[in-house]
Formats: C-alpha cells, structure tokens, sequence
C-alpha cells in the first residue's frame, strides 16, 4: 500500500509524575530526515526514537516534539521517618546531659539534612512510559500516512484511467490517420501538377507511415499505466519508481504528440501530458 509522506499526530500519556505529550509531524523530502525535541530529562531516549522512526519510515521530513509536566504533587516533600526518629532520641539524650540548653523548633528540624526529601521521579519507569508512549504515536502516525496515501492513490488511478482513454482513442484514429496523409500528399503532388511516379509515391506513403505510427508508443503508455498500478498495491516505498514512471510517461507523450499529424492526435497528446502532470504532483507526496 503506498503510504503518504504526509501526516500528523498528537498523544498524551498520564504518568504518576504528570504528563507525557508527543507529536510526530511529517512534510515531503527527498530522503529521510528526523529532528527531535526533547526534555534534558529525557534526552537519552533520541536514539531509541531514532531507530524506530528509521525502521518505520523511508522518507520525509519527520519532526518528533516531547514534553513533560510534571505534576505538583510529584514536587511535595517526603519525611523520612526513621531519620526523625534518630534525631529525636540524639536531641532527647542531650536534654538529659545539658537540661538548660534550649531545643530546636519544628522548622528547624525539618531544614536538618536527611529529615525531609523531595518526592523524585522514577526516571527508569518515565523513560518507559514515553518509549511507550513514542510506539503509541507511531502507530497511528503511519496509519495516517496509510490513509492519506490511499487517497493519493484513488487520484492517480483516476489519471491512469484517462489515460488508457486517451489511448485507445488515439488507436481508433490510427487508419483514418494514414488515410488522410494519403490524400494530402496525393493532393499537393496534384496541385504542383507533378508526374505521378507509382513507385515513388509508394515509398513516400512507406516512410510517412513509419513516420506517423505510434503504435508503439502508445503499448509503452499502456506498459507504464500498467506498472504504475501494480506499485501503487505493492509493499514497501514507492515514490522514487513512480517518480521515474511519470518520467517515461511524459517522454511517450512527447513523442506522440511530435508525431501527431491530424488535430485528434494533437489533443490527445496534450490531455495526456495534462493527466500526467496532475499524478506527478500528487506522487510528489509519497514516500
């Protein structure tokens, strides 16, 4: 299935520690090219992110943004219990040795090293939640760009199909072509009052009909509309070739249309430049 290089996502994740927010936006490029915003905190998980945006996506530029809000509660400080506990038996021996010394106040037991503790984040089991959280966003990152390249997809079959009209209609033309350049020649020979020479208007007709036929440039458009169709439904990257296709589809239109001798075949060359232009533009999104 072919895939757009276009897309966007934006998921969040509730921690225990506050919340984890991630989007993964992707514009056209020739090749892949990530960029990655992440918290100081969490910067160690780039390389991580890196190899599975690498495994999954082909081309594009791919933009990756991550944030934390860390939650207040998470902020709150912690008593640590049985450091109390000590010092308030090493304060109560010494009221007992030097019972006129004074004792200090509640604050000022809180500000003792060891008693209270900032409430910290398990930074093992955050960088979990936002690897987790990145595999989340990616998934449905590439089902956009699935989405979006089928629809991509509809609009080229769409060309194809006007184009095997365009051919066929050509083809019809091809007898009534070569007639007409009979007449013409036998028309001017006429008029210039020339000696009919049967042999030699033989071999003018011969190299006119060489010269007018396009009946293989018309089986290579049909050869390409036919590959173009089987990339669009096959596995893995597919812009580059289809890129190359509309190449060879416009080099068959060109000569079709250096070739036309009546106004049919003129107007027809030119719907099929039209129709390959409008699925050029539109593989320029593919990845």
């Amino acid at each position: 299935m072919a895939h757009s290089m276009t897309a966007f996502t934006r998921q969040h994740r509730e921690t225990p520690w506050g919340t984890l927010s991630l989007e993964l936006r992707s514009v056209n490029q020739r090749y892949l090219e990530p960029h990655f915003r992440l918290p100081e905190t969490l910067r160690n998980l780039e390389p991580h992110y890196r190899e599975k945006l690498r495994k999954a996506v082909a081309r594009g530029k791919v933009e990756c943004h991550l944030r934390f809000e860390q939650d207040d509660t998470a902020k709150s400080l912690t008593i640590n219990h049985t450091r109390l506990e000590t010092l308030a038996q090493t304060m109560e021996a010494i009221q007992r040795r030097l019972p006129q010394s004074s004792m200090p106040s509640t604050l000022a037991l809180l500000d003792y090293p060891g008693v209270t503790a900032s409430e910290g984040v398990d930074n093992d089991a955050l960088h979990a939640e936002a690897l987790a959280l990145f595999d989340h966003a990616l998934t449905d990152f590439l089902e956009g760009r699935a989405r979006e390249g089928e629809r991509l997809a509809e609009l080229i079959r769409e060309r194809l199909t006007g184009i095997r009209a365009q051919v066929a209609e050509v083809r019809a033309h091809l007898p009534a072509v070569l007639e007409r350049q009979r007449q013409l020649i036998l028309e001017r020979l006429e008029q210039a009052k020339a000696e009919l020479d049967p042999a030699r208007l033989e071999a003018e007709m011969a190299l006119l009909a060489q010269k007018s036929d396009v009946a293989e440039e018309l089986d290579r458009l049909e050869t390409h509309v036919d590959e173009v169709e089987r990339q669009l439904i096959s596995s893995g990257p597919v812009g580059r070739r289809l890129d190359f296709l509309m190449q060879e589809l416009n080099r068959e239109a060109n000569t079709l249309s250096s070739k036309a001798v009546v106004t049919d075949t003129t107007r027809c060359a030119v719907e099929l430049k039209v129709l390959i232009e409008q699925m050029r533009e539109q593989i320029q999104n593919m990845e």
